[in-house]
């Protein structure tokens, strides 16, 4: 019979990953549904799917500062950033690699339709609102220098570092949610101490496909499957960790 971290290892390979947390179940009566308000809009973004094949939503439109550090592709970045103008945000990438950008603005009608690139350092205020929140991408490399547009009510920042990198325990403790993909062995140990990740889940790190995703906040964790649909292979091409 395989160990409880075996089994964790095989979910990772094939796609899935821990269970998530379980909450009671709450039940209202046919008459009371009158009298509830969801809450219906663009403040979430779906990123994929977790364990059970549920949507995994990324709230990136907050009224509170947002700091996202990505520990992983390229891809996974763009698909994210994809996503998030689909929802009605506008979407700022600070690059220094704009040529792996320009068929996404093109596609999105030239920087008009929600999605602009800038160099590194080069990014205007965004003039970020509830009714136009804003979703600032900063892929700038291992070291990326400090942001000149940080994150702010209705502005989230999302730093991509493509390996574990002299910068990322400095950006990770001051981000609110952390996303890690595949690592090597060195850095998934150096990352459980940074994040304080169980030995299972620091095990489960090099073994991830390239779709998937670990989801770190506060003592929350979820590993979470980017399914890209159609549009965006045609885009961005499968999914892949290196670039």
């Amino acid at each position: 019979m395989p160990s409880p971290g075996g089994r964790v290892r095989e979910w990772a390979r094939r796609g899935a990953g821990l269970l998530g947390p379980r909450h009671e179940r709450h039940s209202v009566s046919a008459d009371q549904l009158d009298t509830l308000a969801l809450p219906i809009g663009d403040d979430g973004v779906v990123i994929g799917v977790d364990s059970e094949g549920q949507p995994a939503v990324l709230g990136v439109n907050r009224p509170t500062p947002y700091d996202i550090v990505l520990i992983g592709g390229l891809w996974t970045a763009q698909v994210i950033a994809l996503r998030a103008a689909a929802t009605g945000a506008r979407v700022a990438v600070e690059t220094g690699r704009p040529q792996s950008w320009v068929q996404m603005v093109h596609a999105m009608g030239g920087g008009q339709n929600g999605l602009a690139v800038y160099d590194v350092g080069r990014v205007p205020p965004q003039g970020a609102s509830a009714g136009t929140p804003v979703l600032v991408v900063r892929d700038c490399g291992m070291k990326p220098p400090r942001g000149r547009v940080v994150s702010g009510p209705w502005q989230s920042v999302l730093t991509l570092l493509p390996y574990l990198s002299p910068a990322a325990p400095r950006l990770v403790r001051q981000a609110r949610l952390t996303g890690v993909q595949r690592v090597s062995p060195d850095e998934a140990a150096e990352l459980g101490r940074i994040v304080a990740l169980s030995r299972v889940e620091v095990e489960a790190l090099p073994t991830l496909v390239d779709a998937m995703t670990l989801w770190c906040a506060g003592g929350d964790r979820q590993y979470v499957l980017t399914r890209p649909t159609d549009v965006e292979i045609g885009l961005l091409g499968t999914p892949r960790r290196m670039d």
